[in-house]
């Protein structure tokens, strides 16, 4: 089985801004630009009838889409950088998604993610780069910013082993849920919690 992982895709205008930040870093291996993504939860290799345990759960999520902005840059691992990510502006949406989704894998009996969950877009692996030369980078870079963008949807991608990561395959989407006065029609079915109210 590929490994899978719920995440937020980046549109087309801020994956173009990050891939200015490629380069200028020797020894990095960077992220193909199709495949920038904002993981939310790693799940790993699971059977087939767990996949469908987790995306038959995630069906049943009932969000309001909302705007993210990408910014700054910095590293991962203190002592020894291993990668460089473009950092997310503090966003209360994208946190209630994640934990939504977390209660759902938690209640499905998958294995805990140990790391805190820091929203990002990796943009580059380290292998052998030398602090200064990772400071220097960042240095340069971090007063990078995009400008906001809307997550419409969230997704379980796959990723089969690779080198640098990808090509990630998008499984299943999910829509989020557009503001009232720009649904298309008033014909779309009500959200769980809204069928409850009434």
């Amino acid at each position: 089985m590929p490994r899978l992982f719920t995440a937020l895709e980046i549109p087309r205008d801020a994956a173009l801004s990050l891939s200015l930040l490629r380069g200028g870093l020797p020894g990095a291996r960077w992220i193909d630009v199709e495949n920038y993504h904002i993981t939310l939860r790693f799940i790993g290799d699971v059977e087939g009838h767990v996949a469908d345990e987790v995306a038959n759960a995630l069906d049943r999520i009932r969000r309001p889409e909302f705007t993210l902005k990408l910014s700054g840059v910095n590293a991962f691992g203190s002592k020894k950088p291993h990668s460089v990510f473009a950092g997310v502006s503090p966003s209360p949406d994208i946190q209630a998604l994640q934990a939504e989704i977390e209660r759902i894998c938690q209640r499905l009996m998958l294995p805990a993610d140990p790391r805190k969950f820091t929203p990002h877009v990796t943009l580059a692996r380290l292998r052998n780069v030398r602090n200064e030369e990772v400071a220097h980078y960042l240095s340069s870079r971090g007063n990078f910013a995009t400008a906001p963008f809307t997550i419409g949807r969230f997704v379980l991608m796959s990723s089969r082993d690779s080198i640098g990561g990808g090509p990630y395959i998008v499984e299943e989407a999910w829509p989020l849920e557009a503001p009232r006065s720009t649904r298309q029609n008033s014909f779309e079915r009500p959200s769980e919690a809204a069928r409850i109210i009434r």
